[in-house]
C-alpha cells in the first residue's frame, strides 16, 4: 500500500548537494515525489510502501552529504498524490526565510584530482567546483541559493556543463556555481599595466613573480590576499612596509599537512583543526623561525589551501611556504571588490591576479587554536561564517527578529530570527571608515537575505553611548531598541552558544574595554546569574586610574601610571632598569590631578602595566600587543610560585601583585621568571575568587569569556588551579572570546529582556 511522507529538514542543507542526495536516494529505493528548496530549508514530499519510506527517512539521517549539518528532521504524513517519478521541483519563496546558509566550503579531493588530470575538461581550471565544494556564502546574492541568486548568474551554462547539472548520477548535479573552462570565468594577470590572460600561464607568471620576491594580491573566496615567498626576509619586511603593518603576525599556507608539521607543533586536534572543512588559520608553537612572519611570537598561524587556485600555485611550483594575509593597509577591511583592489592595493602588491567571478560579501580567513579546554576560535569568518551556532528557545519573550550590532572592535553583527542566531563573518574596528562601511553593508546583508523588515525587528547594541556601532544603532528605523551592557554580552556569548538558558553560573570576564554600569571602564568583572535572569556584578579588579581613557591602551607605560600611582615606596621608574619614557610622569601628573583620568577595572590594562615594568615600553602596533608579549616571555620560563594577588570585600587587589613585579625587576630576577610569577598569580587571585563566590552562591559552573582569555597560558593555569575542585569551567568556543562573540551575547540577553 502506498503511504507519503511530508519532510521538512531544517540547518546547512542548501549549497551543499542535499538536494542531489535526495534524488539519487529516492531513485535508488524507487521511491517518487520530489524535493526543493524553501525558506526553512528542504522540503521533500516522498511517496512508497511503509517500509520504504522508513528507510528513506533513516538514511536521510545517516547518509547527508558531510558539509549539511541537520538541525532537525520533521516527519509528517501527507496523502499520496501519485507520482510516478521522484524529482527536483523549483524552489519556493512564500515567506521569510529561515535557512542556514553554507559557509563556503574547501575544494574537495575528488576536484583537487581532476585539477591534475591532462584528459579531464576541466584541468588547471581555477574555478572548478562540484555539490561537495567551493564557494557558497561568498556568491550568494539572495535565497534561496540557486544559480539565478548568485554571482555566477552571467555565465550560462555550455551544453557539458548543463548536462552535468541535470544528470543525478554526476556529482555536480544542481551545483549551483559549477562552470568548466568554456562557459566559465577566468583569471588573469594585472603587471606593469598590462594584461595577461589564460588561467595556466598566469598561474605559472604568477609562480615566476613569487619566486622573485615580489609581492602578489590575488582574489580568492571572500576577497583578496597579499602573497609573498615567507623565507624571503626582504620581501617580507617590504609587505609589512608598504601595508603599515609593523610587527602583527602574518599567517603562511603550506601546500600538505606534512609541511605544516615541519614548521610548527601540531598535536592530532590541531591537525584535525587545520584539515577541517573550516580549514581556518590555526595558531601552534613554531618550530622554525621566519625572519619577519611573526616577530617576538611563539605561535606560527598556518593554513592549507582552500581553493583550486591555491592548489595550482602549489602545483606550479610556488614557494613551499607562502606568506597569504589579508589584502589591505594595516586595520583595514579586506579588499574583495577589484577595483577597490586596484585602487588600494597599488603601492603594496607588484602584481594582482584577479578572478572574473565577483565576490558577493567579503569574508576574511577564520583563526582558531586548539588550547586547555579544546578547538576555540580567535576570529570566525570563512568557513564558519554565517553559520548558525545557537537555536534560542521559543519561549523566549521577544518572539521578533533580533539584530544585534556588536561593539566597535573585532565587530560582528548577530541575526535572530525563528530562534536561530546567524553570527556574520569577521567585521574588525569601526574607528576605521572602510571596516564602518562594512558593518553598515553586513547589516543591510543580513536583513535583506532573510527579508526582515526594520519595523519587526529589536535592535541591540553596546550600553557604551559613543561607540560608532551604538550611534548606528539608534539611528536605525526599527520601534525598538535595547542596550547591553559589553561584559556581561561576554558571560552571555557562552551560555548562548551552549544553548544554557536557564542554569545559574558565575561570569568571569576580564577584558580590556567597555562601558560599565557606573560609566567607567570596566573589564576585570565577576557576575552571578543566568540568561533568563541577567547577571549581577558581584566581584570586580580593585578600581585603577587611567589616565587619558581608552587612548592608554595604545601606551602601556601611560595605563601603568594609573595602576602605579596606588603603590607607595615604587623605585626611580625613569632609571635602570625600567627606562620609562617622559609620557609615564606626564600620565602619572593626569592621575594626581585627575585631569582626563577615568576608573577603570581592566585586567587588559593590568596586563599592560605588567608589560611595562619588564621593558616593553614603547607604543604597541596592534591590539593587544603588550599583553601577547607578557605571555610569550612567561611561556619561555619554567614553573614559579605566583606573586601575590588577594581577594577580599569582592575585588581583586593588583598592588601586591604589581609591586612584586618591580621589587623583582629592581633586584635583577630573569624578565621571563618575573613575567611567568605574574600570570601564575593572576590565575591563582582569580581561583580563589571564584571559589569563595562559587560557595557564597552555591553554584558550580564559572564560565570565562574576554579578550584576555586569549591568552591560553591564563586558561592553562586557571584549569591547574581548579583542577581538583568541583567547579566546572565553560570557554567560547562556537565565538571568539574577544570582541568577535559580544554579538551573540547581545542577542541572547535581549532574547529574555
Amino acid at each position: 500500500m502506498t503511504s507519503a511522507y511530508l519532510i521538512k529538514v531544517r540547518g546547512v542543507v542548501q549549497g551543499v548537494g542535499f538536494r542531489p542526495f535526495v534524488y539519487r536516494l529516492a531513485s535508488e529505493l524507487s521511491a517518487n515525489g520530489w524535493v526543493l528548496n524553501g525558506e526553512e530549508g528542504v522540503a521533500i514530499h516522498v511517496e512508497g510502501d511503509g517500509a520504504i519510506l522508513d528507510d528513506f527517512v533513516r538514511r536521510l539521517k545517516a547518509e547527508a552529504p558531510p558539509a549539511s549539518r541537520i538541525v532537525s528532521v520533521e516527519v509528517e504524513q501527507a496523502a499520496p498524490a501519485g507520482f510516478d517519478r521522484f524529482f527536483i521541483k523549483e524552489s519556493e519563496r512564500n515567506r521569510r526565510p529561515t535557512v542556514r546558509i553554507s559557509p563556503d566550503l574547501p575544494v574537495c579531493d575528488e576536484c583537487v584530482r581532476e585539477l591534475g588530470d591532462p584528459a579531464n575538461r576541466r584541468y588547471r581550471y581555477p574555478y572548478i567546483n562540484c555539490t561537495n565544494c567551493g564557494p557558497r556564502y561568498t556568491v550568494i546574492l539572495a535565497l534561496p541559493y540557486d544559480r539565478p541568486n548568485t554571482t555566477m548568474k552571467d555565465w550560462p551554462f555550455d551544453d557539458y556543463c548543463d548536462r552535468e547539472y541535470h544528470d543525478p548520477a554526476n556529482r555536480r548535479f544542481h551545483a549551483q556555481p559549477v562552470a568548466c573552462p568554456v562557459c566559465g570565468p577566468h583569471y588573469y594577470l594585472r603587471l606593469n599595466g598590462e594584461e595577461f590572460r589564460g588561467d595556466d600561464g598566469v598561474i605559472r607568471k604568477t609562480v615566476e613573480l613569487l619566486r622573485a620576491g615580489k609581492i602578489v594580491a590575488m582574489k580568492g573566496l571572500g576577497g583578496y590576499h597579499l602573497a609573498c615567498d615567507a623565507r624571503n626576509a626582504n620581501t617580507v619586511e617590504a609587505m609589512r612596509a608598504r601595508k603599515f603593518r609593523k610587527e602583527k603576525p602574518f599567517a603562511v599556507m603550506v601546500e600538505r599537512v606534512e609541511d605544516a608539521q615541519g614548521l610548527a607543533e601540531l598535536t592530532s586536534e590541531a591537525a584535525e583543526l587545520l584539515t577541517s572543512i573550516a580549514r581556518p588559520i590555526v595558531l601552534a608553537p613554531a618550530k622554525v623561525e621566519l625572519a619577519g612572519v611573526a616577530p617576538d611570537n611563539r605561535e606560527l598561524g598556518i593554513m592549507l589551501p582552500y581553493t583550486p587556485l591555491q592548489h595550482l600555485l602549489f602545483a606550479a611550483g610556488a614557494p613551499s611556504i607562502l606568506v597569504m594575509t589579508s589584502a589591505n593597509r594595516s586595520s583595514e577591511p579586506i579588499a574583495y571588490d577589484d577595483e577597490d583592489a586596484i585602487g588600494r592595493l597599488s603601492g603594496i602588491a607588484d602584481a594582482f591576479l584577479i578572478g572574473e567571478r565577483p565576490i558577493a560579501r567579503r569574508v576574511d580567513d577564520s583563526v582558531a587554536r586548539v588550547g586547555a579546554f579544546g578547538p576555540a576560535i580567535l576570529r570566525r569568518s570563512r568557513g564558519y561564517a554565517p553559520g548558525a551556532v545557537a537555536n534560542f528557545p521559543l519561549r523566549a519573550s521577544s518572539k521578533k527578529p533580533i539584530l544585534a550590532v556588536g561593539p566597535d572592535l573585532k565587530n560582528t553583527v548577530t541575526l535572530v530570527v525563528e530562534g536561530q542566531a546567524f553570527v556574520s563573518q569577521h567585521i574588525g574596528d569601526l574607528d576605521h571608515y572602510e571596516a564602518f562601511r562594512a558593518f553598515e553593508e553586513t547589516v543591510v546583508d543580513l536583513m535583506s537575505m532573510y527579508d526582515i523588515h526594520w519595523d519587526d525587528a529589536l535592535v541591540v547594541h553596546d550600553a557604551h553611548p559613543e561607540y560608532r556601532s551604538t550611534v548606528h544603532a539608534l539611528r536605525l528605523p526599527a520601534a525598538e531598541k535595547l542596550a547591553v551592557q559589553h561584559h556581561r554580552a561576554h558571560v552571555a556569548s557562552v551560555l548562548a552558544e551552549r544553548g544554557e538558558w536557564e542554569t545559574r553560573v558565575l561570569g568571569i570576564s576580564f577584558d580590556g574595554t567597555g562601558y560599565g554600569d557606573d560609566g567607567s571602564i570596566w573589564g576585570g568583572e565577576i557576575f552571578e546569574g543566568s540568561l533568563t535572569t541577567g547577571f549581577t556584578r558581584v566581584a570586580h579588579l580593585r578600581p585603577a586610574a587611567l589616565p587619558g581613557g581608552d587612548a592608554a591602551a595604545q601606551y602601556p607605560v601611560q595605563a601603568a601610571a594609573g595602576f602605579l600611582a596606588q603603590i607607595d615606596g615604587l623605585p626611580d621608574l625613569s632609571d635602570a632598569p625600567f627606562f620609562f619614557p617622559p609620557r609615564y610622569q606626564t600620565a602619572l601628573q593626569l592621575t594626581y590631578k585627575n585631569v582626563r583620568t577615568f576608573r577603570t577595572t581592566s585586567v587588559g590594562r593590568l596586563f599592560d602595566t605588567a608589560a611595562a615594568l619588564l621593558g616593553f615600553i614603547r607604543e604597541i602596533t596592534f591590539e593587544g600587543q603588550a599583553a601577547m608579549w607578557v605571555e610569550n616571555l612567561a611561556r619561555s620560563a619554567g614553573e614559579t610560585d605566583g606573586y601575590p594577588f588577594p581577594f577580599a570585600d569582592g575585588q581583586l587587589d593588583f598592588r601586591p601583585l604589581l609591586q612584586a613585579v618591580a621589587e623583582e625587576r629592581t633586584r635583577g630576577r630573569a624578565p621571563e621568571l618575573i613575567a611567568r610569577a605574574f600570570q601564575r598569580g593572576i590565575a591563582q587571585g582569580a581561583a580563589h575568587a571564584l571559589r569563595e563566590i562559587a560557595a557564597q552562591e552555591n553554584t558550580d559552573i564559572v564560565v570565562l569569556s574576554g579578550g584576555v582569555f586569549q591568552n591560553e597560558l591564563l586558561l592553562e593555569d586557571l584549569k591547574d588551579e581548579l583542577r581538583d575542585e568541583a567547579l566546572r569551567l565553560w570557554t567560547n568556543q562556537a565565538v571568539p572570546p574577544n570582541d568577535g562573540g559580544i554579538s551573540l551575547g547581545q542577542a541572547a540577553l535581549a532574547a529574555f529582556h
